[in-house]
């Protein structure tokens, strides 16, 4: 069966996301994988020099809970008329994403945001690593109009009498 992974991580564009990719999935009778990447709060360093086996299934458990949370935020749920699979993984989210989008006929579905200039040279751009490594074709959903109305800065000027 075809696949349609497609990254989420909670935020607006991910969510974004994850509705295109059911409706790619509907159309092409394919599985809808949902993956949230998850790393170690702190940095994997810190993790890797004081490991606790406790406190890594607490971070999968509350990474499993954002993903069943993002699947009824965005859409109600996981839709019955569809296979579904919700995957956690550890890692950088672009990692993993290629990771597990490693069939050619897989789709990727990612969201790709509107940052700011600050933000885009601090961060890597989990969209761009994936369209610049993925063996598999890779849709980029661009931001909700609402959530591009949301991002951008207004002056608001109280109107005198």
């Amino acid at each position: 069966m075809r696949r349609i992974v497609v990254g989420v991580d909670g935020g607006p564009n991910s969510l974004q996301a994850l509705r295109r990719a059911v409706e790619e999935a509907r159309s092409r009778g394919a599985l809808v994988e949902s993956v949230l990447a998850w790393t170690a709060p702190g940095g994997e360093l810190v993790d890797r020099r004081s490991p606790s086996p406790h406190l890594r299934q607490l971070w999968t458990a509350d990474a499993q809970e954002r993903l069943r949370t993002a699947w009824d935020e965005a859409l109600g749920g996981p839709p019955a008329d569809l296979a579904v699979r919700l995957t956690v993984a550890r890692g950088p989210a672009g990692w993993v994403l290629v990771a597990i989008a490693d069939r050619e006929d897989d789709l990727l579905v990612v969201g790709s945001g509107c940052r700011g200039l600050l933000r885009r040279a601090l961060h890597t751009s989990v969209s761009r690593y994936c369209v610049a490594r993925a063996g598999c074709p890779v849709l980029a959903v661009p931001p909700s109009r609402l959530a591009r109305q949301l991002r951008s800065p207004r002056v608001v000027v109280p109107s005198t009498p």
